[in-house]
C-alpha cells in the first residue's frame, strides 16, 4: 500500500523554472523615451500633454508657477548622483507636473500639511494635487458612541 506520491520522485529543483532576470519596462510619455522627454524644449512638450494642460501653457506660465520651477532648478544644483534635493513646498496643486521637475522632492500643500512627494517619470503631465490627498478617506465598519442602543447607557460610577 504505497501512496501515489511516493512513486513519483521529483526534485524541488527540477521543479522550479530557472530564475529570469527581471527587465525593467524602458518609461516613454506617449510614445517618446524618457531621455527624449528630459531634452525636449517647453513648446514639444505641450504638443504631447492632453487639453487642458496645453491650454493653461499656451496662455503663459509667469508668475508663482515659474517662481516654482526656479526654486526646484535651484535646489538640483550641486547635487552628487542618486542624492535627493532638498523638499521645495508649494501650494500650487495646480501645478502640471513638466519633465524637468522630475527627481525633485515638493512638499505639497494639502489645506493642512505639506506632503513630500518625489516626483517620477510616470507623474508627467499630471498635476502636483492628484499626489497629496485633501481628506482622510472613511474608515466604514468602526461604531462611534450612539450607534447602538447599548452605548447608550454608561454607568454613572
Amino acid at each position: 500500500a504505497t501512496h501515489h506520491l511516493s512513486r513519483a520522485r521529483f526534485n524541488m529543483a527540477d521543479a522550479a523554472p530557472a530564475k529570469k532576470k527581471r527587465t525593467f519596462r524602458k518609461y516613454s510619455y506617449r510614445g517618446v523615451d524618457l531621455d527624449q522627454l528630459l531634452e525636449l524644449s517647453t513648446d514639444s512638450f505641450v504638443e504631447l500633454v492632453h487639453c487642458r494642460a496645453r491650454r493653461k501653457f499656451v496662455r503663459g506660465i509667469r508668475g508663482k508657477p515659474l517662481r516654482l520651477l526656479k526654486r526646484l532648478r535651484k535646489s538640483k544644483q550641486g547635487l552628487a548622483e542618486g542624492e535627493k534635493p532638498p523638499t521645495v513646498k508649494t501650494h500650487l496643486r495646480n501645478m502640471i507636473i513638466v519633465p524637468e521637475m522630475i527627481g525633485s522632492v515638493i512638499g505639497v500643500y494639502n489645506g493642512k500639511t505639506f506632503n513630500q512627494v518625489e516626483v517620477r517619470p510616470e507623474m508627467t503631465g499630471h498635476y502636483l494635487g492628484e499626489f497629496s490627498i485633501t481628506y482622510k478617506p472613511v474608515r466604514h465598519g468602526r461604531p462611534g458612541i450612539g450607534s447602538t442602543n447599548s452605548s447608550r447607557f454608561i454607568p454613572l460610577k
